[in-house]
């Protein structure tokens, strides 16, 4: 659903793109970068069908991800929310990572709903 969305909304896109090193000296890839006027734009997507571990992982990619815009080549990243197995959605959407985790405004969390509408129209 994301990839037709951003080729709706007039963005370019690879997929699966390595883009660098996480700061435990693994590879980091994201499932999409899109461009569009100059911009590069990271996303991550992250599903949860049912309870699980893959919500408390959510800071740990916040880290990474605000660091790489921190780099500069990178204008936005997004971290997208699909599934109804989120018990930590509501906290995650609304900002709450903001007071633990320091440079976490520069990682938008969004639901993928949200995420679709955004590119579709092309306001990422």
């Amino acid at each position: 659903m994301i990839l037709p969305a951003l080729k709706r909304g007039g963005y370019a896109f690879q997929t699966q793109v390595k883009i660098g090193t996480r700061p435990n000296g693994r590879t980091h890839r994201v499932d999409a970068v899109a461009e569009k006027d100059g911009a590069r734009i990271l996303v991550s997507s992250k599903w949860q069908q049912t309870g699980g571990t893959t919500e408390q992982k959510i800071p740990f990619e916040v880290i990474c991800l605000k660091e790489e815009v921190a780099g500069g080549e990178f204008q936005k990243a997004y971290i997208v929310l699909g599934g109804d197995g989120w018990t930590l959605r509501d906290y995650y959407v609304s900002g709450g990572l903001e007071a633990h985790v320091l440079g976490a405004n520069k990682v938008r969390i969004v639901t993928l709903e949200r995420f679709i509408a955004l590119a579709n129209q092309g306001k990422l």
